[in-house]
């Protein structure tokens, strides 16, 4: 254990969503992404990952693989990855060509992390082309993806190279399918992770292979250190009142200043839904932050952290980094 609480062993690692701010351009969501890329980098962190989300205001991420190459034009050794590729989007072949393509120039640095999410909203659905996909579906993709990448498909996947890691984004019945595909899971959700059965299940069915001897559980948390608990709440407001209002209005939203969403005046029913919100995070002093996260290791079994830390200051956001690079050293 280290000082702070934390097992050495485990790895800590953010998941980035180019989350917009109110009143500033798209593209600078982006900007601050490899912004924080090269300071996960600088911190030690293990990996950093990408988001993808389509025609969702307030998110200005589509393509992690774009973002990931230009991370890694930018980034030493940090590894950097996709949280992650959605298959319904996608023909297998294109996501094996694209992610070789990044092990070919970055080599042993990318993860191929996937999912099988639908579009936010009916119209993106229809817009994607997609608006049934599930765990049958799921599994023949990953399983094609998987065989281009090391060289078993139909056609041969250009370039060729040794295959990225492939990592699954799963829930209860995503759960299932990376366990008989023998692979790594990212998993997060305050419903599964107060429930550590499937996980169980998950390690029991798990199919080995020379590649992943083992299973590995990548737990996803929204995580904000600041100096004391009432700041580290407030921190996270801006990200709450988003998920508060997409429930209403359909529509997610930019981040807005912490001073703003406090002065608004809110319905009970959406203070609940942002204390709800705010239950299922980790927040705190870095050493509250430590202890919390400890029980949720002991809880799960998590291998690695993955922290998506959002806030409307990116100042803020910055310290909030560093601090949780320190909880492991």
């Amino acid at each position: 254990m280290t000082p702070r609480g934390l097992p050495a062993s485990v790895r800590l690692s953010i998941l980035d969503r180019s989350r917009t701010r109110h009143g500033e351009p798209d593209a600078l969501a982006l900007q601050a992404t490899m912004d924080r890329a090269e300071r996960a980098d600088a911190l030690g962190l293990h990996r950093y990952w990408m988001a993808e989300h389509h025609a969702v205001p307030g998110i200005a991420s589509g393509s992690p693989q774009l973002l990931i190459a230009a991370a890694a034009a930018r980034t030493r050794r940090i590894r950097l990855g996709s949280g992650g590729v959605m298959l319904p989007n996608h023909r297998p072949l294109i996501v094996a060509e694209q992610f070789a393509m990044l092990e070919a120039l970055h080599p042993g640095r990318i993860d191929l992390g996937v999912g099988r999410s639908l579009g936010f909203t009916a119209p993106v659905r229809e817009a994607l082309g997609v608006s049934e996909y599930g765990t049958v579906e799921f599994g023949r993709d990953l399983a094609a993806v998987r065989d281009f990448l090391h060289g078993r498909g139909p056609v041969s996947a250009s370039p060729v190279v040794p295959a990225p890691p492939v990592f699954v984004l799963a829930t209860g019945s995503g759960l299932e399918v990376a366990a008989d595909a023998g692979l790594p899971v990212v998993v997060g959700g305050p419903r599964l992770l107060a429930d550590p059965s499937p996980l169980e299940r998950y390690r029991e069915t798990f199919r080995p292979s020379s590649a992943v001897p083992e299973p590995y559980v990548v737990v996803n948390v929204d995580v904000m250190i600041a100096g004391d608990t009432t700041t580290a709440r407030e921190l996270l407001l801006p990200e709450a009142w988003a998920m508060a209002a997409s429930r209403e209005t359909g529509v997610f939203g930019p981040l807005q200043p912490v001073d703003d969403v406090l002065a608004l005046t809110m319905r009970p029913q959406q203070r609940r839904r942002i204390d709800q919100w705010l239950a299922g995070t980790v927040h705190g002093t870095a050493g509250e932050v430590a202890s919390e996260l400890a029980r949720l290791i002991d809880r799960t079994g998590a291998d690695e952290i993955m922290a998506s830390t959002s806030t409307f200051d990116r100042d803020e956001l910055a310290k909030a980094d560093a601090a949780f690079a320190e909880l492991v050293r």
